[in-house]
């Protein structure tokens, strides 16, 4: 048995003072450190500065590491051009993918105090390297084809690969289910996923509404995406609409990612019907995609998407730039929003045993150093100041295992 002792401690959106945790692998009790330290008398006790703040480990849960390789080689600024950019560089890239790159990456996002993420995999290429990391992954294996002569192949391969995601299932490795988007996803493929997803009970997530383009080929198959599909696909159609992709979830909670074009009626379908949206900002910004409305949405999840469209998987980062680009919101109630998002709205959205500090939930922890100088006690600004004074975790436990943090 551990207690660990921090000034403050986030417990369902609150910041509660002088409180401590016990915990094995799992967290056991919540009291005053005295209670606790009566109650288990032979535990160990891990205690932290009077400014630190302890967090259960924050949660990213929309991570692309396929092309984790991409330093400035892709362009930015305008959806299509990046797009275009990434079918140019896409084999350079995934050969240059190495396991030792993966483990970098997912290092940079234990510092920042992520202890669960959503791998979303193409190919399958970094499932092993998930299988073997600390951190727990929920590997979301994708679907994406829209050519009806393909469907079959492009099925088959789609369940062998969530098959070899499901033999190697533990406490760290969670197999999930990715549909890539409604412009590039054919229905049948859609609703055979899906079915598989609602048997088996397995988190799905899907990209929706990135960008104008998206809206406008799926709306009246034009805009940009149409000299696209001319060229990629032969066809000048596309396979469904926007109210036909939300209808295959009515039934299926599902994240979807990005939600940067959607309209009052789709934000009031996806909020009746359950569904979360996970909020890239600085992905949408290097792409030239707008805002998401997340003002209008229920349950919000904050990610980084990958290193294809982005700088850094740092999940502070991405809290900064979203109290930056947010601008019209109210600073002390956006802050505490994000910090939810990544621990208890998304610890909802998953259904998991993680991103609460609750009894019976995994020990797993951030703890952050705020600096000493500052006062912390009006509302919300304990929120913002984690989010705007902390570069990196001070430590970080997952299991109640603490783990080395690599520079």
């Amino acid at each position: 048995m551990k207690i660990i002792s921090s000034k403050y401690t986030y417990i369902n959106g609150e910041y509660k003072k002088d409180v401590a945790v016990a915990f094995n692998t799992k967290i056991v009790k919540i009291a005053p450190l005295n209670d606790l330290q009566a109650k288990f008398p032979n535990a160990q006790l891990i205690k932290y500065p009077n400014n630190s703040v302890l967090y259960p480990g924050f949660i990213n849960p929309h991570v692309h590491l396929e092309f984790s390789a991409n330093k400035a080689t892709l362009k930015y600024g305008n959806f299509m051009s990046w797009l275009y950019s990434v079918i140019e560089n896409r084999n350079t890239l995934v050969s240059n993918l190495s396991e030792d790159l993966i483990k970098e990456k997912c290092n940079e996002m234990l510092k920042s105090g992520v202890t669960t993420f959503g791998a979303i995999s193409s190919f399958g290429a970094e499932l092993e390297v998930c299988a073997n990391l600390k951190q727990r992954v929920i590997f979301f294996n994708e679907v994406i084809g829209s050519n009806p002569a393909a469907i079959d192949t492009l099925f088959a391969d789609f369940k062998n690969r969530l098959n070899e995601s499901i033999e190697l299932k533990s406490e760290t490795l969670i197999p999930a289910i990715a549909i890539h988007s409604p412009y590039s996803v054919h229905p049948f493929l859609i609703r055979e996923v899906l079915n598989i997803a609602k048997s088996q009970k397995l988190i799905t997530t899907a990209h929706f509404l990135e960008s104008q383009a998206e809206r406008e080929w799926l709306e009246s198959s034009s805009g940009d995406f149409l000299e696209f599909f001319k060229n990629f696909s032969n066809t000048t159609q596309a396979v469904t609409t926007i109210e036909e992709f939300l209808n295959a979830f009515k039934n299926i909670p599902t994240l979807f990612t990005h939600t940067v074009q959607v309209k009052e009626s789709e934000i009031e379908t996806i909020n009746k019907n359950g569904h979360s949206t996970i909020h890239c900002p600085r992905s949408n910004r290097l792409l030239g995609c707008g805002r998401a409305p997340i003002e209008y949405i229920d349950r919000v999840l904050l990610g980084t998407d990958g290193l294809s469209s982005n700088y850094s998987l740092n999940i502070l980062e991405e809290m900064r730039s979203a109290l930056n680009m947010h601008f019209q919101a109210d600073l002390n109630k956006l802050a505490p929003r994000l910090i939810e998002a990544v621990t208890t709205t998304a610890s909802n959205a998953l259904n998991l045993k993680i991103g609460k500090i609750e009894p019976e939930y995994w020990a797993d922890f951030a703890i952050f150093t705020l600096p000493d100088d500052l006062k912390y006690e009006e509302k919300g600004s304990l929120a913002l100041h984690t989010i705007i004074n902390c570069e990196s975790a001070d430590s970080v436990y997952i299991g109640g295992e603490e783990l080395r943090i690599k520079s």
